[in-house]
């Protein structure tokens, strides 16, 4: 674990160093072509608006804006056509519904009205976009190579603890996973919260497929077997919606890690033989989001075991008692905690590049209080995902109660205030 923290950092370093070109000066300031902004949404009545009017408050020009109403039970079709129904006059907003039937069929809905655009771009319906944030993904596409670019996502409802610890977790961990990735082009995720997508190479793998509960990952993993490359967008910001207590949280996190699971099963053919997917991907996501996080409860509980036969060996047989062993185990435990600290540090630092990124320096103090306290429940989550796996039960999507809590409002395209 210590050997993956050095490792990461070195490479999201190194990406963030790094000068990046998509092209010469005058492509990239000409390049911009057609995009439509896929929103799916169910039961988002409370979310939908504010949403719909970041994708429109976007400085990107040739933009085309699709909401597909996957069967709401609440007021979520009449108060976007109530709200956007100017836009859908001059045809900058197409509003679609249809019985519900899940995610992955509202995408490819929604890619079916598609024109001539050549790239698309993915939000979810409680997201709110910076105006930048489609500028920002699509001169990666200047590149043929490719596939799709996922932007950075952040938490916007830090409303208590645990909101809180979620972005910690999207800084230290998630997104400082990307950049690293983001060096080989190999991506293992774009989040549904905000992620651009090339129509043809969509198209190419069948567009969102349903044998997944973790459609977007499934995609992903698609295009890079497809020699694709996915890449990652620090500068596209997306605040999102997280749960607000542990049990949505482990319900959110149950279907994600059982999402990755099934997708990792579904393109195992290609581990350790085939491109980034089978070489880096992959096994990245069986060791390190797998079989890691399944061990790591077993370091803090070793610790704390051999801390107790210290103790008790010293209270019960002093003369004998040898405490180089504890004081080697407590070296050992303290440096993994140090440099878990540092890789912390530096996720932060890399973060805070501009105004619009920078990162409330404050989660660092809760890093540690996070392991021991947060990352455990992963731990656990992880058990049941393989113990469904095991049975061969099914899994439907859960969906979760919107609380329109997200603050992040930008106040204009030049300026943009993080709650």
């Amino acid at each position: 674990m210590t050997g993956r923290l050095l490792s990461i950092g070195a490479f999201a370093i190194y990406d963030r160093v790094r000068s990046r070109v998509y092209g010469t000066p005058g492509q990239t300031s000409s390049y911009r072509p057609k995009v439509a902004v896929l929103i799916p949404a169910y039961n988002e009545e409370k979310v939908i608006e504010r949403t719909v009017q970041s994708a429109l408050d976007s400085d990107y020009p040739n933009l085309r804006i699709i909401i597909v109403d996957d069967g709401s039970k609440d007021k979520t079709l009449e108060v976007a056509r109530r709200a956007f129904a100017r836009e859908e006059a001059t045809g900058q907003v197409l509003i679609l519904t249809k019985p519900n039937s899940g995610k992955a069929d509202a995408l490819n809905f929604g890619l079916q009205h598609l024109r001539d655009e050549e790239i698309f771009v993915g939000i979810d319906a409680d997201t709110v976009i910076a105006s930048d944030a489609i500028s920002r993904l699509v001169p990666h596409f200047l590149n043929p190579e490719v596939g799709a670019v996922a932007g950075n996502a952040k938490v916007g409802n830090r409303v208590n603890l645990w909101t809180r610890w979620q972005a910690l977790e999207y800084v230290t961990s998630q997104n400082f996973e990307r950049r690293a990735l983001n060096t080989f082009g190999a991506v293992s995720v774009v989040p549904g919260a905000i992620g651009a997508w090339r129509v043809s190479a969509v198209r190419e793998a069948g567009g969102y497929h349903h044998d997944t509960v973790a459609e977007d990952a499934d995609l992903t993993m698609s295009l890079l077997r497809r020699g694709y490359r996915v890449e990652y967008e620090d500068m596209a910001l997306a605040y999102t919606e997280a749960p607000t207590n542990a049990n949505d949280l482990m319900r959110q996190r149950f279907r994600w890690s059982f999402g990755i699971l099934q997708s990792v099963w579904k393109h195992r053919a290609v581990f350790a033989r085939k491109g980034v997917l089978g070489w880096i991907a992959l096994p990245n996501i069986v060791i390190f989001q797998i079989l890691l996080p399944l061990v790591s409860p077993f370091i803090d509980l070793g610790f704390v075991v051999g801390t107790l036969l210290y103790v008790e060996q010293k209270f019960f047989h002093p003369d004998s008692t040898d405490p180089a062993s504890f004081h080697k185990l407590v070296l050992f435990f303290l440096a993994f905690l140090v440099i878990d600290f540092l890789a912390s540090g530096v996720a932060f630092a890399l973060e805070r590049r501009t105004p619009e990124t920078r990162e409330d320096i404050w989660l660092l103090g809760q890093v540690w209080l996070q392991r021991f306290a947060y990352r455990q429940l992963f731990s656990v989550v992880l058990l049941k995902t393989l113990k469904r796996a095991v049975e061969g039960r099914r899994f439907a999507w859960d969906k979760l109660e919107r609380t329109a809590a997200v603050k992040y409002v930008p106040a204009d395209r030049e300026s943009v205030k993080v709650p």
